[in-house]
């Protein structure tokens, strides 16, 4: 199956050696920096089907996983039917109330008896046009999906020579820049409730680390990017987890941190505990993130009381978990139990950390002490929000699900400044690289850059 690539009516923007972004690259889930883009006058503020489209193309298939970007090649994962048409993602109002805590049934339940092709297409950054697609798996899913989820909402990661793709449930891939497979490894996951995966892989320094949270026997593991050994498996006690793993570089170590319905846990680049703490929600989504030497956390099921963020400081060893009535101790400098988002993660820009609920909700706190900065604002009213937030020139950017992104001032003043709608739903965070913004729907992904 092919995918059409449609390019603005005056032709595709080059961007001039001056404008272009600092940003060049986006190898990963959230980007290099959690989702903060370095400041650039060329990057977008306002966009829309009309307006400052550089190109979009179709891509088939059901899929969540976000895109990433190394220099001129903008990489892109999805699942599609082998014959026939694919499952339709379904319109947000079909899962609302349950996305709001409410009970599961079957609808919930995305069940495929046909087979699906998994596949990876590099298209030209500039163009829009695809250089090649390459076929990772096929076969019938062997498990169902949440209807809020899709068969391939990992996100792949780059090195610049590779390109890496987790599938939980059915492996592990590296395919060069030419799109020729170098390697690839089995996996097995079984996930609480049939809910899918979601959890992606992470680099550093020549290893490919994956969590393989599931309700048998959950893992982190690490392999070399070069061949895919596996060089260590550290078992979890945990159950089924969808939050992307996070390498902490501190001025102590290096450190992959883990979170989970049964704690947080860091381990050094040997697969040894270093540390852990308990106090995590009963679903665990977003991904961790640093900034001015902390390390933060969030988790914030819905249905919970107990909905947390912490800020942590390098150095930890042992059990760190807070004592009965305290918010701090010597390794978390703050703390807030009603803080933590369900689906999107926490973003901290500038002196602040913001966390956006789902229900169209955003907090600002001081990102250093946890002090309120203003309470809970709403930005909208009727929709969910599942991406999490981006930030760059001052402003933070809010994607909904029905595909508007509100343009919101940062700072401690809360104001939304407008509104770039793209007229179709989606749950995908975007990338930011090279001055431009791309950002995939149920159907499309798009180039947006000034002047598009």
């Amino acid at each position: 199956m092919t995918i059409r690539t449609t390019v603005c009516a005056l032709g595709v923007t080059v961007l001039a050696a001056t404008s272009v972004s600092a940003q060049s690259n986006w190898p990963q889930f959230r980007g290099g920096a959690s989702g903060v883009v370095a400041d650039d006058p060329a990057l977008p503020d306002t966009w829309g089907p009309d307006e400052n489209i550089a190109w979009s193309i179709d891509v088939p298939g059901r899929a969540w996983s976000s895109p990433i970007v190394w220099g001129q090649h903008v990489f892109v994962l999805t699942s599609t039917a082998v014959s026939g048409p694919d499952i339709p993602i379904q319109p947000v109002e079909n899962y609302r109330a349950r996305s709001l805590g409410g009970t599961m049934t079957r609808a919930d339940i995305t069940e495929v008896s046909a087979p699906l092709r998994w596949v990876l297409y590099d298209v030209d950054f500039e163009s829009g046009a695809v250089r090649w697609e390459r076929t990772l798996h096929t076969s019938v899913p062997s498990l169902p999906t949440h209807q809020k989820s899709t068969f391939a909402s990992e996100t792949p990661v780059t090195d610049g020579e590779r390109v890496y793709v987790y599938l939980a449930d059915i492996g592990l891939f590296a395919v060069d820049f030419a799109g020729e497979p170098v390697w690839s490894v089995p996996m097995d996951w079984l996930p609480r409730r049939e809910w899918g995966a979601a959890s992606s892989p992470v680099l550093h320094e020549g290893r490919l680390y994956v969590v393989n949270d599931n309700d048998e026997q959950s893992f982190v593991a690490a392999h070399d990017a070069a061949t895919g050994a596996e060089l260590w498996r550290t078992n979890r006690d945990e159950g089924s987890n969808w939050s992307t793993p996070f390498v902490w570089e501190n001025d102590l170590r290096t450190e992959i941190v883990t979170t989970g319905q049964g704690g947080v846990r860091s381990y050094g680049l040997d697969g040894e505990l270093l540390w852990h703490l308990t106090g995590m929600s009963t679903l665990v989504i977003p991904t961790p993130l640093t900034e001015h030497g902390l390390l933060y956390i969030n988790s914030g099921y819905v249905a919970d009381q107990n909905r947390p963020v912490y800020a942590i400081r390098p150095g930890a060893s042992g059990d760190i978990t807070l004592g009965e009535g305290t918010t701090s101790n010597d390794y978390i400098v703050w703390s807030h139990p009603q803080l933590g988002s369900y689906n999107p993660s926490s973003l901290v820009y500038g002196d602040y950390h913001y966390t956006l609920l789902d229900r169209g909700i955003l907090m600002c706190y001081d990102a250093r002490t946890g002090q309120e900065v203003y309470p809970r604002q709403r930005i909208t009213a009727g929709t969910l929000f599942t991406a999490s937030p981006w930030a760059y020139n001052g402003k933070i950017f809010a994607l909904s699900e029905d595909g508007d992104t509100f343009v919101i001032q940062a700072g401690p003043e809360f104001a939304v400044l407008g509104r770039n709608s793209l007229d179709e739903m989606t749950l995908a965070t975007p990338a930011v690289a090279n001055g431009s913004l791309i950002l995939r729907t149920g159907t499309k992904l798009y180039r947006i850059a000034t002047g598009g």
